[in-house]
């Protein structure tokens, strides 16, 4: 018999920091605790936040902006991202993405291909989704929740 889809309401997802003080939470949409290879998340940035320069030794990570705007780093390279764009990042690139607005929140679906490639030896987890709800968890606000949830408003509205 064929293995079942996964279906996973958005309602029952957590947030995580990574760790205390970062300025970047993910949220777990799949990955391999579902039987993907790869990992997908809902990414949002703080106002001005941004991750930590980071590499991935076997994984592209892929990021789809769906509401502002930011400052794409990988290696010597620098990018503005906006609502739309589709950033690919090569695989061993050292990068990080900042949010450039003082006011508002980044959003963003990151896609860690090769989940389990994608972290160093030396980290001791075996993929960035186990990096991910081994952090803290953070509930989602009301700014949150209108992003995630304006697309399921407007088909109610209609």
């Amino acid at each position: 018999m064929a293995q079942a889809p996964t279906v996973t309401p958005i309602e029952s997802t957590t947030a995580y920091r990574i760790s205390a003080g970062d300025t970047v939470k993910l949220i777990p949409l799949t990955g391999p605790v579902d039987g993907s290879p790869s990992s997908v998340f809902l990414e949002i940035w703080d106002p001005e936040g941004s991750q930590p320069d980071n590499s991935h030794p076997e994984s592209v990570e892929v990021f789809v902006i769906l509401d502002g705007t930011a400052t794409a780093f990988s290696d010597e390279h620098t990018v503005e991202l906006s609502a739309g764009d589709v950033l690919t990042l090569p695989a061993t690139s050292v990068h990080r993405i900042r949010n450039t607005s003082a006011t508002d929140r980044l959003y963003a679906i990151t896609i860690m291909t090769n989940d389990q490639g994608s972290q160093p030896e030396e980290s001791g987890m075996p993929g960035f989704y186990d990096l991910v709800v081994n952090g803290i968890p953070e509930p989602l606000d009301e700014k949150d929740l209108a992003v995630v949830f304006a697309a399921r408003r407007r088909l109610s509205l209609d």
